[in-house]
Order: structure tokens, then sequence, then C-alpha cells
């Protein structure tokens, strides 16, 4: 359970990100100012060339660093270091270590580690690393020569697990994924609506996604998510989403069926999202309130910008906590104006 150290490189990228998730796994320091910060700090980011790293704010002070004000490095408290170090066990351990080896691994017991772990990402250490052995799967599954190699690869003990349906996180069979679809049937159309072109497809089990920018980049967006899919455009059998869609635009909320994969982390944002009423917002840290998990702001936001299926899950209605109208995958212009029409 011997985790492989984070590389320069590796705290680089998480120095860019403002990744908070990093935060008492190592400090990084600033030859042009002398000061030391936390990774998750807000500050603007430094040259590379003037940064280094740490394992501890001692490390840091001994080498000459103050400590930022902004960011107080030197106060990350226990709860957060024992978390991170956890993180790091299931990111990196070759065979993923249960909650007790976690426990034992980070001087906590195993109760105090699982609420502390979910208060700080929003998900338990057992739901964290199906996540990440679902994304080790998706990476294996596109570079090995058989599902069987990417399957033990990932870190699964036999097939079954893969097809368990508590902890298949794929939405579909890993032979199918790794075949980009194949033998699934999408039916799609782009039409016009009041944000402008909208692509709307659906699987036999219902909506899978509705997106909206040029036509063109639209299906070929689909497509490179599905590549061995069969692809139909057939306006005709989407009707009714089509309708349901443009009745969610002009302030009709039909039910919709959808089939829209995701852990159950994201499921709960989803459908906490589908009770704010229209004409009104909330920030990240309300929705993160509104599931019961008020430290998760941050997997909150997460689970907003992976929404496949815009306006039937209104993630428009979630803006920053400073102000303005903050970003969305569609495009601001498109966030104001359904804000606006909303409003109306």
């Amino acid at each position: 359970m011997t985790p492989s150290p984070l590389t320069d490189e590796q705290r680089w990228q998480a120095v860019l990100a403002h990744d908070t998730a990093a935060d008492g796994t190592f400090w990084y320091g600033v030859k042009s100012t002398g000061i030391y910060c936390r990774p998750g700090c807000p500050s603007r980011r430094p040259r590379r060339e003037n940064v280094s790293f740490h394992d501890s704010p001692a490390s840091a002070e001994h080498a000459g660093f103050r400590p930022c004000k902004r960011c107080t490095p030197e106060r990350v408290n226990a709860g957060a270091q024992a978390v991170a170090h956890a993180q790091h066990l299931l990111d990196t351990a070759q065979t993923t270590p249960n909650l007790v080896e976690l426990a034992t691994a980070t001087g906590l017991s195993p109760f105090h580690l699982q609420r502390l772990f979910k208060a700080r990402l929003g998900v338990s250490p057992k739901q964290y690393a199906l996540r990440r052995r679902t994304e080790r799967l998706k990476e294996a599954l596109t570079m090995t020569t058989t599902v069987t190699s990417a399957l033990y690869d990932a870190g699964h003990d036999s097939p079954a697990t893969v097809y368990a349906p508590a902890t298949d996180q794929l939405g579909m069979t890993p032979g199918t994924y790794r075949r980009g679809g194949l033998g699934q049937t999408i039916h799609y159309t782009v039409t016009d609506s009041a944000l402008g072109p909208m692509l709307v497809a659906a699987t036999a089990r219902g909506l899978c996604a509705v997106r909206f920018g040029e036509p063109e980049a639209l299906v070929q967006e689909l497509r490179a998510e599905y590549p061995k899919a069969e692809l139909v455009e057939d306006a005709a059998s989407l009707t009714p989403y089509l309708d349901g869609v443009r009745a969610h635009l002009s302030g009709q909320l039909l039910p919709l069926p959808t089939d829209v994969p995701g852990t159950d982390f994201q499921r709960r944002v989803w459908a906490a999202l589908q009770t704010i009423p229209r004409g009104q917002t909330r920030t990240y840290a309300q929705l993160a309130e509104m599931i019961g998990q008020p430290s998760a702001v941050r997997a909150v936001a997460h689970a907003c910008a992976t929404n496949p299926v815009g306006v039937v899950v209104p993630c428009h209605r979630i803006v920053p906590k400073s102000g303005g109208q903050g970003g969305y995958r569609w495009g601001t212009e498109r966030k104001a104006q359904l804000l606006e029409l909303e409003r109306a």
C-alpha cells in the first residue's frame, strides 16, 4: 500500500489547478516573493522557474520562505493532511486499500476518517476508490488489447466486479466502451432553439445529450464520445424529447426519461439542481448544502461541469458567490440569455 511520490510535474499541475485536494500533501515556495503557499492558494500563479516544492511548512521555512497571509499554509490542520494522504493512497496504491487500512495509514479511526473524507471530497473513500478505478479502467481499455488485461490493470479482482451493479460506473459493458459504443444506437438531431443551434440525442432508454453550439461541432463531439456507436439522424423519433426540451425553455417542466451514466454523488447533485425554482439561482456552496455536504463545494462544481443534458438538468442556475453569472459549458452568453428567459 506504499504510494508513489508525486513528481514535481504533478505538483506543478496541482498548483496551476488551485487543487485544494492537494493541500497537506506538499507546499510550494516562490523565490521571487520569498513566500510559500499551499497548492489550493487562490493567489495568482507564479512562473515555474521561481517555484520550489517542500514536504512540510517547516521545510519551506527552513529554506527561507515565509507563510502566505492569504492561504495560511502553516495552518493546514491534521484532518486535512490525513484526508490528502488517504486520497493519495487511493490514487497511487497498486492494491486499493480498504477503510481500516487507510485509517491505520493516516492515524485516525475508520469512523473519523470516513466523516472527514466525505465532508472534504463529497464522497466516501469507497466511492472515491470506485470512481478512480473506473477512470483507470477507461484509460486501460483504450491502451490494452483485451478487456481482461484492462480490468486487472485497473485494479479489479475479477470480471465479476466489473459487471456488478454496485461497482459498475461505466454505464455500459467494458467491451462496449472499449469499442467506442459498438452495438449502441443513438438517435440525434440538431435543431433551432431559443439559445441557437441545439443537439438532442437519446438512446432507447432515454435522453443522453442536450448541447448547444455550432451544428457541425456538436455532431463531431457526439461522434468523438461514441465513435463506434450507430448514430442515426432522426428528428421524427425524437419529437417527444424535442417538445420536452422546448417546454423546459418556455417554462413548462415536462418529465423526460434520461440515460445519463454517473456516480451516486453526481446523480444527487443533478437531482438537487432540478429542485431550484425557475428564475432563481444558487451558489455552489448553497448547492453543496442542499445535498447535505457543505464542505464538498469543489466536488459539486465538478458534477455541474459534467452535466450532459443542459436545461433539463439546470446547471445554469448556479452562479459564483462573488457575484456575476460565472462560466457555462455552452458559453456565458447562452447562460445569461437562459437566465433572462427564466426571470421573464
